[in-house]
């Protein structure tokens, strides 16, 4: 089992920041594959970006490539979302997940534990 708790959301202007962070605790986090999702209302989750358990290899959906980095503390079981000049279209919920295996993988089936999700809306 794995327990995830995601924070930082909130409302924020086009061009703004935000960091969202996930504390994960109940299994060894430094050995887990994490990845960020988000859901818009009436669209289906989409990947956002994945990070191996060593910070080695990071991915990012096109469409926040150049604009979000996620980065990870295994010392304090977190995962990081910068998300940088953002974009009405950046609106959803976002939730971090927890991937068994080895690799950062693009579809939301791969990963086995999930948070409840933050809300972060750009809008002015």
């Amino acid at each position: 089992q794995a327990q995830l708790v995601e924070s930082g959301g909130g409302l924020v202007q086009p061009g703004g920041s935000l960091r969202l962070s996930c504390t994960a605790s109940g299994r060894t986090f430094r050995t887990l594959t994490m990845g960020w999702f988000r859901q818009a209302p009436g669209k289906e989750r989409e990947f956002v970006g994945g990070i191996s358990w060593s910070s080695s290899n990071n991915y990012y959906a096109d469409s926040v490539k150049g604009r979000f980095t996620i980065s990870r503390d295994n010392t304090k079981n977190k995962v990081y979302l910068q998300m940088n000049s953002l974009k009405p279209e950046d609106t959803a919920v976002y939730y971090c997940a927890v991937r068994l295996g080895a690799s950062v993988e693009y579809n939301s089936n791969a990963y086995s534990y999930w948070g409840q999700g933050t809300q972060v809306t750009v809008s002015s």
